[in-house]
Order: structure tokens, then C-alpha cells, then sequence
């Protein structure tokens, strides 16, 4: 338990940043989770669109600290090539 006045104001501290980033993660997920579904639908145009809205909720997340860099954009690398696959069926 924290006993410094310090200790205890970073202890809320880190409760209240607990929540934004959780939310945070969360919309980035649902994102990722909308491009997912959209190659799931075999559709190549809803794939695209939601790529293209789903990396910059990506790199924001990134650029909060919710994720690092080298994760997000395996991410992105990851989805784009499977959009790219469904976009143009071999």
C-alpha cells in the first residue's frame, strides 16, 4: 500500500490511465476486429475500407503508448496482406 503523499497520488494516477488506455486498446481492437470480419465476408472493397480506417486508429495507439511501434505495424503489415489476398483472388 502506497504511504508518501507521492506514492499515493501516483497510485490514482495509474487507476485513471488504467481506464483511458483500456479504452483506448479496445477501439483499436474493434477496428482491427471490423477488418477481420470484412475478409471473413470475402468482401475485398469493405476489407480495403476498413484497412484504411483501422491503421491510423492503429498508429494513434501508438503514438498514445498503448502499443509499441514494431507491434502495430506487424499489425497493419499482417492485415494489409490478407486484404490484399481477398482484394485480388488468386
Amino acid at each position: 500500500m502506497a504511504n508518501t503523499p507521492s506514492a499515493k497520488k501516483m497510485a490514482r494516477k495509474i487507476v485513471r490511465r488504467t481506464l483511458v488506455n483500456t479504452s483506448r486498446r479496445s477501439r483499436m481492437r474493434t477496428f482491427i476486429r471490423k477488418v477481420e470480419e470484412a475478409i471473413a465476408s470475402g468482401d475485398g472493397a469493405a476489407a480495403t475500407a476498413a484497412l484504411r480506417l483501422a491503421e491510423p486508429e492503429i498508429m494513434r495507439a501508438v503514438s498514445k503508448g498503448v502499443v509499441h511501434h514494431n507491434t502495430a505495424s506487424r499489425k497493419v503489415s499482417r492485415l494489409a496482406q490478407r486484404v490484399k489476398a481477398v482484394a485480388r483472388p488468386a
